[in-house]
């Protein structure tokens, strides 16, 4: 398996790619290619070129959860798409994957829209759409972990504004959020989004799913900005006890987080130009 970071907060040291707040991830496992979310603008498209990725080949595109940041780039994929067809290139039509709720209109601090732009029905002109609570296996070793089980106490958090469904308005929980797990040699790649069903209880849930108890590596946001240190003693004993080999938390997760991080594991850098492989 082999990943390269198309969007994040940061580019690596001396690598001329852009940058913004949001996740962008780009998967190999055998011959399947994965897009894991799309970031907030068309800046993966851009970097992917750059990086010699021709998005028009992936077969799956995997949403973590619903909002602006891993969402709002869907539309640059769909015009590389139009413009493929217009001029005739060969490309692959992709499956969108993700929770039911991940394209629900959602608002949150008096901004109206902080969900996809996207509805199901749009997606289905361009692409076949998969939606699904239960995981679902998308290669022999790469899955997508499917709606979280909260595990943990110390990980709740209060609600990210509102989520309007058929039913009504409510709070949302995030309940859309979600990661991939891969299966290697050296044990599971978990590959997060954002992590607000717990970056603990997530990579519970890959152990789970997988019937593996090793952990290769972490890589994606964790949801660990201004964390209260009770949630951050939490999830240190939590990795503390499971020792994974590597860390890459990225995207929302801040510089202290990542300190605290560093004192039970190995966290590593992360940033747009990464590229991991395992075998």
């Amino acid at each position: 398996m082999r990943l390269t970071v198309l969007v994040d907060n940061a580019t690596l040291t001396d690598r001329y790619f852009l940058a913004e707040p949001g996740l962008s991830i780009y998967i190999e496992d055998g011959g399947t290619q994965v897009l894991f979310d799309a970031g907030y603008s068309d800046i993966f498209v851009t970097n992917a070129r750059k990086m010699g990725i021709d998005l028009l080949r992936v077969d799956d595109v995997v949403i973590s959860h619903g909002h602006l940041d891993h969402t709002w780039g869907l539309d640059a994929l769909i015009r590389l798409h139009t413009e493929a067809i217009l001029e005739g290139h060969e490309r692959v039509e992709p499956t969108f994957i993700a929770h039911p709720d991940a394209f629900l209109t959602r608002s949150c601090d008096g901004v109206g829209e902080i969900g996809c732009h996207l509805s199901v029905e749009e997606l289905f002109r361009h692409g076949n759409v998969l939606l699904t609570a239960p995981p679902l296996w998308l290669t022999e070793n790469l899955v997508f972990l499917g709606e979280i089980e909260r595990r943990f106490e110390f990980e709740k958090a209060p609600p990210c504004g509102y989520i309007y469904t058929p039913d009504g308005i409510r709070d949302d929980t995030v309940p859309d959020d979600t990661a991939l797990a891969c299966k290697t040699e050296e044990g599971l790649v978990v590959i997060t989004g954002c992590s607000h069903s717990g970056i603990c209880s997530i990579v519970e849930q890959a152990r789970e799913v997988c019937d593996e108890d090793r952990i290769a590596d972490v890589i994606g946001g964790f949801h660990l900005l201004d964390a209260p240190p009770e949630q951050i003693e939490g999830i240190l004993d939590y990795f503390a006890e499971v020792r994974p080999a590597a860390l890459h938390p990225c995207h929302c997760t801040d510089l202290a987080a990542k300190i605290a991080l560093a004192g039970v594991a190995d966290v590593r850098e992360t940033g747009v130009g990464l590229h991991l492989e395992f075998g």
